[in-house]
């Protein structure tokens, strides 16, 4: 046994592959090795870390070979998202370190120039990586870098970002040699949606067209050598013929970029000698390859949303690890809102649902699979959601748009001028508020609350547990208003948690705990957090603390924030979001509007950019967390 297992390693590849330019002195016929033992490398650690799994195993082929032709990290790769990228971090100086993937202090789960050279740009958000990638290649232009290849890899799914088009429309009437690589696998979270997919479909499924364009690249490999009058005929040949085939003109060409495929994105080798002859073409060009997410691991495969983040997970038998408690536990605050808006849209005809590409996410699916017609999935645009969402508004619909927080950052404009300035009631969900662990500084919900407050016409608030989320969803259904309802990624509070929906005065907070000495306010479910420090207090020190449970940052509840401040010298206030601009600012502003003699103290997300880790690690170091609350009244005391 000692022996098979040695010489295993003896006959691996991967293990003596530390940067690319070990991949590069491989042999082009031992690539096929290489992407198995890659693939088995990121079923491994990812069974035991958990990650975003299905979609870095439908690039492994395509990551070695990119890297196997361009002279990374001086030729730049350009991810879209991080999700298709643990073969690039694995292949890039990290794979020792793989195995910290999106632990508090370890690597990043999406790619990050301040952790490689090889990370040519943050991708934690989507659809940009084709104007980032345009932005090096004229960068190239202007420093006389003509030898350096700059590539983007967007996902079909990312490709419905408007972002991405106005990229393409640019890219496509730039002078620079651009290659954008459209990893196509008909997913993104949960399925494509859209005419685009259609679109792609289409041009992947059309046996006739596939017939004829290998025959057509052929041709053009030939003449191209026979003049550039010669390979221009040829290219309108081709272009002609796949009008003709397609029964259309093609979307991609329309932009001015040379279309080539659909490929095999699991063929290795052709990957290799694709690649290798589009560097050489002048232009801009789009290659379109075909992957199949999940690819290598059969449960992956037969299952792709589930297995997107599957969390841990038995490799041999593809058993997700369940905790056996999750039943006894009380919900996440997304299927809270899923059962309720289902609730409420049985009862009103006028009720519909929105979400751009986050269905399961954020348990929008419970509504499309009981009334199909009235949830919508825009697919990864955020603004048009928001837009979207507006028209119906306008026209006597009451749409829940749902958006993760850090996603609604790409729709500000929308809420502004298409939503808040008419007055529409467009209630905006914003699911993972405040920090959302693993998936780290792009991802967490932190800003919302500041840069909403600054918006006329809109109601904001967050609900102190999933019970309270109920009724504001409710009392915004009620509202006919521009509503924000903000909540946590996870689960909540309580075990059984359906109540009677009741309707919540506008812009009213509640005394949770009478107290003396300090006022303690909060918004949102952090102040579990602090009732919870609070308590102990009362154990420790024989003080009882008042809290309130200010459940609206707009409007403030200024006549009980006017009792607090006659009634206490010194007043707390805890957000989970960012202390500059949020509840305690406002907070503050109205103090000083009162010329509040006393001490306010704020607590929050400090100004800077929370890294990756667990929740518990992040509100520590942050000094939210339970102990560091209690510390902090203690000193106050």
């Amino acid at each position: 046994m000692c022996f098979v297992f040695c010489l295993k390693i003896l006959n691996s590849l991967l293990e003596n592959i530390n940067n690319p330019a070990d991949l590069r002195n491989l042999g082009i016929e031992q690539l096929g090795q290489v992407c198995n033992e890659l693939r088995e490398f990121i079923i491994d650690e990812s069974s035991k870390n958990p990650g975003h799994f299905g979609a870095s195993l439908g690039t492994v082929e395509l990551t070695v070979a990119l890297h196997y032709v361009l002279n990374t990290p001086y030729d730049r790769i350009v991810w879209d998202v991080g999700h298709q990228a643990y073969g690039h971090k694995i292949l890039t100086e990290r794979r020792t370190k793989f195995h910290t993937n999106r632990k508090f202090g370890g690597i990043s789960g999406f790619p990050n120039p301040k952790e490689s050279e090889y990370d040519a740009f943050i991708a934690g958000h989507s659809s940009t990586s084709i104007s980032a990638a345009l932005g090096m290649a004229i960068a190239a232009q202007q420093k006389g870098e003509l030898d350096r290849h700059i590539v983007a890899v967007i996902g079909d799914g990312s490709l419905t970002g408007g972002l991405a088009f106005e990229g393409l429309n640019h890219a496509g009437f730039s002078k620079t040699n651009i290659l954008v690589i459209l990893n196509d696998n008909n997913m993104a979270i949960d399925a494509n949606v859209g005419a685009l997919n259609q679109y792609l479909l289409d041009i992947t499924t059309s046996k006739t067209y596939n017939k004829f364009k290998d025959e057509v690249w052929h041709m053009l490999k030939r003449l191209s050598n026979y003049g550039t009058n010669a390979l221009a005929i040829a290219q309108k040949v081709e272009n002609g013929i796949k009008a003709v085939l397609l029964k259309e003109s093609n979307l991609f060409e329309s932009l001015d970029f040379r279309y080539f495929g659909p490929v095999d994105g699991h063929d290795v080798f052709h990957l290799v000698r694709t690649i290798q002859d589009l560097l050489d073409m002048q232009g801009p060009k789009l290659l379109h390859v075909r992957t199949q997410k999940g690819k290598g691991f059969k449960p992956a495969e037969e299952s792709q949303t589930t297995w997107h983040a599957p969390g841990k997970f038995d490799k041999i038998t593809g058993k997700i690890i369940v905790n056996d408690d999750a039943l006894k536990t009380p919900p996440k605050y997304q299927d809270v809102f899923g059962a309720t808006l289902v609730d409420l849209a049985q009862a009103d005809a006028r009720i519909v649902g929105v979400t751009p590409a986050m269905a399961s996410g954020c348990s929008m699916d419970m509504l499309m699979k009981a009334m199909p017609g009235r949830a919508f999935d825009v697919g990864i645009a955020e603004q048009h959601a928001v837009t979207f969402s507006a028209g119906m508004a306008k026209d006597g619909l009451i749409p829940f748009c749902n958006v993760y927080s850090s996603f609604m950052q790409r729709a500000y404009d929308q809420v502004i001028h298409d939503v808040a300035l008419p007055q529409l009631p467009v209630i905006f969900c914003l699911d993972r508020a405040g920090i959302v662990g693993h998936d780290g500084a792009t991802h967490h919900g932190v800003f919302d609350l500041a840069f909403m407050r600054a918006i006329p016409n809109i109601i904001i608030a967050s609900p102190v547990d999933e019970l309270e989320l109920q009724h504001l969803m409710y009392t915004a259904y009620r509202a006919n208003k521009p509503f924000v309802i903000r909540y946590p990624r996870g689960k909540g509070e309580h075990v059984s948690w359906k109540v009677p929906l009741q309707e919540l005065s506008l812009g009213k907070g509640i005394c949770m705990e009478q107290g003396q000495r300090i006022a303690v306010l909060s918004v949102g479910p952090i102040g579990n957090r602090a009732n919870d420090a609070i308590k102990q207090i009362k154990q420790t020190h024989n003080v009882q603390l008042a809290w309130y449970n200010m459940r609206f940052v707009k409007p403030l509840d200024e006549q009980l924030l006017q009792e607090i401040l006659d009634s206490f010298s010194i007043i707390v206030t805890i957000e989970d979001g960012v202390i500059n601009g949020g509840f305690g600012s406002a907070v503050l502003e109205y103090a000083s509007q009162q010329a509040y003699s006393g001490t306010i103290k704020r607590l929050g997300i400090p100004d800077v950019f929370v890294p990756h880790g667990t929740p518990e690690e992040l509100y520590k170091s942050c000094h939210l967390d339970t102990k560091s609350l209690y510390d902090f009244f203690v000193n106050l005391l």
